[in-house]
């Protein structure tokens, strides 16, 4: 009797269309460019990917987090995934296959050593932080919200056109944490006549409110109004947001995040590093921790700031006003005139000793936000001081990640 024919199984990685936000967190992430994306969704190369993780943790919406048991040679592929609208359900043939043995521990064990390569900050949030909720309000199931502020943050006389928005949801449930973010689904289609997929913004607001004890939250918008390469174009959701009134309703998914949380014990110390938009969650966790000054909280706070000029800098005026024994606030502008060029990286370094201080401090915990260009002069920083102050740097990331305490959201 003929031995049955060999069948390989494959555990093939997919995106979720329906919890995908476009973000383009993943394809930046993955070390080997197996993910890549049209107008319409983000998809995985079954024949790239190797199962490394990397992508898994810095993804928002957990979208990224799908799998589907597929004959090798049946795989998903790419022109298939564009055209997705959801997912496909297990396939029953590949699922009466088992796997070989061993090879989820295989598997497992080699996403632990790569992954770990991989991931700049912590796939974990804090210990002491609060649970998250996600996803309560999808694409195919969102909610509303109704805009009653929008404030222009940066003086009249600069280009940049930064505002803070602050939408109310009414009695819709929409329970948030500091460091998490929502999509926003402006109205119209794309060049395909497709509705516009959500563009995802961190909430700059505490967990009680833009005002204490309402169901609103904040957030802080640049218009867009040149690409990456510098070409005029009109940002299609910055751009929606910006020319909001009093009284407009927009539509809303969310929240997402479950890892760049801030800690809840009252003696952590909060590092932040961010430059531009990427002060929203800094914001939050600042006036979360000053509410709660009274109530116990005695962790150092510390703020390295950077903007272009003093104008163009978002919350300048209140930031400035805050007291100096809350928060250690540190001010970098790169374009300000007869004055050299200097970033967070340059103020860091004139600060080492106390963030050398900081760095040996168990109980404290870093936050970086901001354009993705930043992360490396940042961890370079950071490396300087470490290694002046005798600290071993490479132990010291990876303990950091480890224990929650270093996160990165760039973009």
């Amino acid at each position: 009797m003929n031995a049955p024919e060999s069948v390989e199984i494959i555990k093939q990685h997919l995106i979720d269309p329906e919890i995908c936000i476009r973000c383009n967190t993943c394809e930046e992430t993955c070390p080997i460019d197996a993910i890549t994306h049209d107008e319409r969704n983000y998809v995985v190369k079954a024949d790239v990917c190797n199962g490394c993780m990397a992508c898994i943790a810095p993804c928002p919406t957990g979208a990224i987090d799908n799998w589907r048991h597929v004959l090798k040679a049946e795989a998903y592929g790419i022109d298939e995934q564009l055209t997705w609208d959801e997912l496909p359900a297990q396939n029953t043939t590949a699922a009466a296959f088992p796997e070989p043995p061993g090879a989820a521990a295989e598997a497992e064990a080699d996403d632990e050593i790569v992954a770990s390569d991989m991931v700049r900050g912590a796939s974990v949030p804090p210990w002491s932080a609060a649970k998250p909720y996600v996803n309560l309000y999808t694409h195919q199931s969102p909610t509303t919200a109704t805009v009653v502020g929008n404030y222009r943050l940066t003086d009249a006389s600069v280009e940049s056109d930064i505002h803070h928005i602050v939408l109310d949801f009414g009695a819709m449930p929409f329970p948030v944490l500091e460091g998490q973010s929502i999509g926003i689904l402006p109205p119209g289609t794309s060049a395909d006549g497709k509705p516009h997929h959500a563009r995802q913004y961190s909430i700059a607001s505490p967990r009680d409110g833009e005002r204490p004890r309402y169901n609103n939250v904040s957030l802080t918008v640049k218009r867009v109004t040149h690409d990456h390469g510098g070409n005029p174009t009109d940002g299609v959701c910055s751009n929606y947001l910006c020319n909001l009134k009093k009284g407009d309703t927009v539509t809303v998914i969310g929240p997402f995040g479950t890892t760049f949380l801030m800690p809840n014990h009252p003696n952590s110390h909060l590092l932040m590093i961010c430059t531009g938009t990427g002060s929203a969650p800094m914001r939050a966790m600042t006036e979360y921790r000053r509410r709660r000054r009274l109530k116990g909280a005695t962790g150092k706070l510390m703020l390295f700031f950077g903007a272009r000029t003093k104008e163009e800098l978002p919350y300048f005026g209140p930031l400035t006003n805050l007291p100096k024994d809350f928060i250690d606030t540190n001010l970098a502008f790169s374009r300000t005139a007869e004055m050299p060029k200097r970033y967070v990286q340059d103020a860091m370094r004139e600060r080492a000793g106390d963030l050398a201080q900081l760095l040996r401090d168990d109980n404290t915990y870093l936050y970086v936000c901001g354009l993705k260009g930043m992360e490396d002069g940042v961890l370079q920083a950071l490396q300087e001081i470490a290694g002046a102050d005798g600290l071993d740097w490479a132990e010291l990331w990876a303990r950091l990640k480890r224990e929650g305490r270093l996160h990165f959201e760039t973009y």
